[in-house]
């Protein structure tokens, strides 16, 4: 288990990590906010679906829901048809509009990671991925449960083990000032 200083650094990283969404909001074609974007980006990666599971997937109530769907709906990007197993409920679907923006959408994220991570490894990019999804995992995220089953991500090869380091005396972490992270010692 990690040491308890480990953990106020990454509530400071997490913390931080806002910096990263607001860029990447500002990538977002102007007619299309946040929230619409992550309402289309989930129904090109997860399919058609009831309102109700979309709002389960955002993690956000079903009025912040519906006023996404509807805002995407005028644009034309999905359509709403009656269930067929309880004509209460909608299924949700993208329009061939809609899949042109998640295309954009996904092509503008891609290259804004691709153009700050550019001196990144592909394994950094892939064991980041893998760990974020599996901090998503830890919080109960569910959309982990709703990905298809097919073969394991590539792990990382595994790191070798140094040995033990003589513990420090007790005291504020001591940080690198260039990264602003903790130093190593």
């Amino acid at each position: 288990m990690a040491e308890q200083t480990q953990y106020e650094e990454l509530a400071r990283q997490l913390s931080a990590f806002a910096a990263v969404r607001r860029e990447m909001g500002r990538i977002l074609p102007s007619e299309c906010p946040s929230g619409s974007a992550a309402v289309l980006m989930l129904l090109g990666h997860d399919g058609d679906m009831r309102m109700s599971r979309l709002a389960e997937l955002l993690a956000v109530d079903m009025s912040v829901t519906s006023r996404h769907v509807a805002h995407v709906a005028e644009r034309g990007w999905i359509e709403r048809s009656p269930d067929p197993a309880d004509k209460r409920s909608r299924i949700l679907r993208l329009t061939p509009v809609g899949r042109a923006m998640v295309d954009e959408l996904t092509r503008r994220t891609t290259e804004l990671l691709a153009h700050r991570l550019h001196d990144w490894s592909d394994d950094e990019v892939g064991r980041l991925t893998l760990l974020m999804a599996r901090l998503r995992d830890s919080f109960g995220d569910c959309r982990t449960a709703s990905r298809p089953q097919g073969p394991p991500p590539p792990q990382a090869p595994p790191r070798p083990q140094a040995p033990p380091r003589p513990q420090a005396p007790p005291g504020p972490p001591a940080f690198d000032e260039t990264t602003r992270t903790p130093a190593s010692t």
